[in-house]
């Protein structure tokens, strides 16, 4: 009997959870080997590309919604987990490390939660231009000075697309679809996405650029001559966006989902994430950051509705697909 025991194929599997992440593999996976070594639960991680950021892991979901392959889903934005949330796929789970987390960055039914932020700023290559020479908003960059000068990310996708949705929200119709044709004619550079705009303007192939400041920071960690200004602080605002984690419902396995959520909404967790690469941005109040990193109260933020913007977004990157990549 004690033989039988001690064979392979009588032992326990590990326990697993399931995680469909669209941020990049090279920052997700320390933290998900982290939340392995703590709980010794196995995690088993699917990732979306750049060229499909967001997008890709959304309609995957949706296809899989009557046969759930995931637990979690950990989106680097919020309007397409919102509209996973619409769609029935999700189910609701109020984390208790989720109190903290001010309401405007969570689902108050629990759907989904927010946390570790990113700011949309303007990136530029310090050897080519002064802070004093830098653009204090981004409506400046339609300014003919700047013909050329100045790269985006593909319009459509990811924290790009909530972004610019946000400011036809803000601005209305019709100025919004001014300010991006403006772009268009100034001759703005449309690269793949953040980690490309990141690298054009660290190279020096143009000056300036707007980007996540999560990507800024890791370019700034790699010694590249780039810096950042938070824009239209005197204005609209500059737009942050959180991470969030959800709740896939009928996944594989719940409670070790749950388990993943609680961990990853931890103020240690927001602390480990200010104090990475990517520097993100604590939602806890009173998590320690490192110097560089903006705390969430020392921003003027954009005001925004997260489920109008999940409202608009296919409208917006119908039109903006049309305008820069057609």
């Amino acid at each position: 009997m004690v033989a039988l025991l001690a064979l392979p194929g009588c032992r326990k599997a590990p326990e697993t959870v399931v995680v469909y992440t669209s941020r990049d593999q090279l920052y997700a996976e320390p933290v998900l080997r982290a939340f392995e070594r703590e709980t010794g639960i196995r995690v088993q991680a699917v990732y979306d590309t750049g060229a499909t950021k967001t997008v890709g892991l959304t309609n995957r979901l949706l296809a899989e919604k009557s046969h759930p392959q995931a637990d979690v889903f950990w989106n680097s934005e919020v309007a397409r987990t919102i509209r996973l949330q619409r769609a029935g796929v999700l189910a609701p789970y109020v984390s208790p490390q989720a109190e903290t987390i001010p309401a405007r960055f969570k689902d108050p039914q629990g759907y989904w939660t927010g946390f570790g932020a990113r700011a949309r700023v303007i990136i530029y290559n310090t050897r080519m231009l002064r802070r004093d020479e830098v653009p204090t908003s981004i409506f400046e960059l339609t300014d003919p000075h700047w013909r050329g000068r100045v790269t985006v990310g593909q319009p459509i996708l990811g924290t790009m697309a909530t972004h610019n949705t946000a400011l036809f929200l803000a601005l209305g119709g019709e100025r919004a679809s001014r300010f991006f044709a403006d772009l268009k004619d100034n001759e703005v550079l449309v690269v793949v996405g953040n980690t490309a705009v990141r690298d054009t303007v660290s190279r020096g192939d143009v000056p300036l650029g707007i980007i996540d400041t999560s990507d800024a920071y890791e370019a700034m960690a790699d010694g590249a001559s780039v810096d950042i200004v938070f824009p239209d602080q005197e204005g609209i605002g500059t737009l942050v966006i959180p991470n969030t984690v959800a709740l896939i419902a009928g996944g594989p396995h719940p409670e070790n989902g749950k388990r993943f959520i609680d961990y990853m909404l931890r103020p240690e967790t927001e602390r480990a994430l200010a104090w990475s690469r990517s520097a993100q941005i604590p939602l806890h109040p009173g998590v320690e950051t490192p110097p560089h990193v903006r705390r969430l109260e020392e921003i003027v933020m954009m005001e925004l509705d997260y489920h109008a913007i999940a409202d608009r977004m296919d409208e917006v990157c119908t039109y903006l697909d049309e305008l820069f990549l057609r």
